[in-house]
């Protein structure tokens, strides 16, 4: 990739954070050059000297996401998240990229498939590696335990505007998240089934499992 200009990287990321509302808002179908352009106080000539197609800008607003996501991952389990300038930096970053997955997860697009692939890929690398606030988890499938982890956080982001309305805040902002991540926080360090419950429930599913997915009551020849 040739070296650009303070100026041009300047101007390529205000584009790009215009796009990123601007797709939120308006999804892919919905939002035009024209409308970035404005929303980003530039030219439309200027947005396709850049990135040349929506279809381009919406693949840099893809790789911003995904590298935005990962960067704040790392660094919160790095020792990040005790650190209250950190999370406020963070929310202030992650914030608007959540928005516009939330929107692109919603759209059934391709695009949404490798948004989602990547996180699982993401994180499976990060369960797999490990971390100094992070231990590895006890289980015998990690891609499955990587990908419904994934599936639970961006669940909250999709569904954002049914927490917010139980919350009474939207959680997309700084008023609202705080008191839906801390909650999440809970949940991942509470110990809210019991280690006999759990025993049972893994048993349970282990057997189903090696049953093809059907109960034991239900294979052929159970009576």
């Amino acid at each position: 990739m040739p070296a650009e200009r303070a100026d041009d990287l300047t101007g390529r990321a205000r584009i790009r954070d215009a796009a990123l509302l601007q797709f939120a808002e308006h999804g892919v179908k919905g939002a035009t050059i024209r409308g970035i352009a404005r929303a980003a106080g530039v030219s439309p000539a200027l947005v396709q000297h850049h990135y040349g197609t929506k279809e381009a800008l919406r693949r840099a607003c893809d790789e911003y996401v995904i590298a935005t996501l990962g960067a704040t991952k790392r660094e919160a389990l790095g020792g990040g998240m005790g650190d209250p300038d950190f999370l406020t930096l963070a929310m202030r970053t992650a914030l608007p990229v959540q928005r516009y997955l939330a929107r692109a997860l919603t759209d059934g697009s391709e695009a949404a498939n490798t948004l989602f692939d990547d996180a699982v890929a993401f994180s499976e690398e990060i369960l797999e590696r490990g971390s100094s606030g992070l231990n590895r988890p006890v289980t015998d499938d990690l891609h499955a335990y990587a990908t419904v982890l994934t599936a639970m956080s961006v669940g909250m982001v999709v569904l954002h505007e049914h927490l917010s309305r139980a919350l009474g805040a939207d959680t997309l902002t700084a008023e609202g998240y705080p008191r839906m991540a801390l909650a999440a926080l809970e949940i991942l360090s509470d110990d809210l089934m019991s280690p006999e419950l759990v025993d049972q429930a893994r048993v349970a599913l282990k057997n189903m499992l090696a049953a093809g997915g059907q109960p034991p009551s239900r294979r052929t020849g159970d009576r």
